[in-house]
């Protein structure tokens, strides 16, 4: 019998878990590393269950035997089949689980389940919509190696890009370049180094000197219009006449959402709720499908 529902929000800079009674109040939330199923499997799967212990001690509570736990999870990287099929290979026995990607939990708890458009930017960006006969779409996320522009690690690779060239004479050597080796290294053996190793969330660690050389540097500011603008195309792209209400999701795109042009701005609503709210839903779901399964 499932007596818990666990909702889980995972990425790449880290999990968090929700823990609710099936048929009462939250128990608990609990922290842990990231659960990108690009970064690995067996991490994704460590980092959950972690958080989802940490969501029980919260609460005073021992973990329960996982087939009393039915699990609503939305990860990052989900949309990659290979590495779903993995991720539910290593299921340690939960009594029903249901797997989303990380930004589909966001726009359930966003429109309560209904349908509507969310747009996120944070580390990475990404829009997904829900429509009324039950279709989805989804457009941006193709990794930050490709994609991703208008979120924070985009911004941050810019400014990278723009510290080296300061560096080297071919740009200015302005605030936000300044910026850049104060974080990244002055010297050229360092900024060797540290872009030898950077990833997402390092790079996206620099997205917050952009907004602070906004006012001095026109480097900076150009950025933060570029990363508007690519932010504008996701929402127009996947609701072309604007027919669903849309949430903007992400540190970034929390900041940025202001500034978008007034066609776009006009369709924005308040999210109703959050990913971990959105990833109960999923849970629920799968604990009311489980329960239809035994009679």
């Amino acid at each position: 019998m499932v007596d818990y529902l666990i909702g889980v929000d995972g990425g790449g800079s880290g999990t968090r878990v929700l823990v609710h009674r099936l048929h009462g109040e939250a128990v608990g939330t609990g922290e842990a590393g990231p659960s990108a199923l690009q970064q690995g499997i067996p991490q994704a799967w460590d980092n959950l269950l972690l958080a989802m212990r940490r969501g029980f001690e919260a609460a005073g509570l021992a973990v329960p035997d996982r087939q009393r736990c039915a699990l609503g999870a939305g990860l990052s990287g989900v949309s990659h089949a290979p590495w779903r099929d993995a991720f539910l290979a290593g299921d340690p026995g939960f009594a029903a689980l249901e797997l989303e990607t990380d930004s589909f939990a966001v726009l359930m708890g966003a429109h309560g389940g209904q349908p509507g458009v969310v747009l996120i930017a944070g580390t990475g960006s990404i829009a997904e919509a829900l429509r009324a006969d039950g279709t989805r779409a989804t457009v941006g996320g193709w990794g930050f190696r490709v994609d991703d522009e208008g979120s924070g690690g985009w911004l941050g690779l810019q400014a990278l890009r723009h510290g080296l060239a300061a560096f080297d004479g071919r740009a200015n050597p302005s605030a936000l370049a300044r910026r850049v080796w104060m974080h990244c290294g002055d010297e050229r053996e360092a900024l060797q180094e540290w872009c030898s190793t950077a990833g997402q969330f390092e790079c996206a660690q620099l997205a917050r000197a952009v907004f602070d050389c906004e006012g001095s540097d026109p480097a900076a500011a150009r950025l933060l219009e570029q990363a508007t603008v690519a932010l504008e195309e996701l929402a127009l792209a996947i609701d072309p006449r604007g027919r669903l209400p849309l949430a903007v999701a992400g540190s970034i795109g929390e900041r940025l959402a202001p500034r978008m042009r007034p066609f776009v701005r006009s369709r924005i609503v308040p999210a109703r709720s959050g990913p971990l709210e959105g990833a109960l839903m999923l849970a629920r779901a799968a604990a009311r499908k489980e329960m239809e399964a035994v009679g």
